[in-house]
């Protein structure tokens, strides 16, 4: 019974380990790191009850070990899902789906250069325009083109389609 103070300190203090360990696997806003801290100080108090050197050795142990576990847990995070989502990381498939996607929008946006289209909204210089039954950003070539006008795209820039006035006859 006279080493239950070491056992308790110590058990405590592995507990704190484990519990840091968690944080970086279940991200809890640093809950779950306070509830750590505070039982790596009980820890250490217990082991001051047990005796001046063992609490000196915790003491140590929790001033170094535990600012090396916490860089540690920042380094670790980035390579869990959860820390991954936090980051705001996507997904590969999602980043392949969604590069696919937009190449596909693109494709079909540089395809609509030389269509003619109308004006939906006035253009000064921005606006929306409808080119084969589809509603579009738009940019106007020229300064101003008014609502109603037919227009011609001349070229795309991102997913902006940039559109003169066409030549009538």
């Amino acid at each position: 019974m006279g080493d239950a103070m070491l056992i308790w300190g110590l058990a405590l203090l592995g507990a704190a380990v484990l519990l840091v360990i968690i944080e970086v696997l279940v991200p809890s806003g640093g809950i779950i790191s306070l509830v750590a801290t505070g039982v790596a100080i009980t820890g250490v108090v217990f082991l001051y009850r047990e005796s001046t050197i063992w609490g000196l050795i915790g003491t140590l142990f929790v001033i170094v070990g535990g600012p090396t576990m916490f860089f540690f847990a920042l380094n670790m995070l980035p390579s869990t899902p959860t820390g991954r989502a936090m980051l705001g990381e996507i997904d590969p498939e999602k980043r392949a789906e969604n590069e696919r996607r937009n190449r596909e929008e693109r494709e079909t946006l540089a395809s609509l250069v030389g269509a003619e289209g109308e004006a939906l909204t006035d253009l000064h210089p921005v606006g929306n325009v409808l080119v084969e039954g589809q509603r579009h950003e738009a940019t106007a070539d020229t300064s101003y083109i008014r609502a109603g006008q037919r227009v011609v795209v001349t070229s795309v820039e991102m997913a902006t389609l940039k559109v003169r006035p066409a030549q009538d006859g």
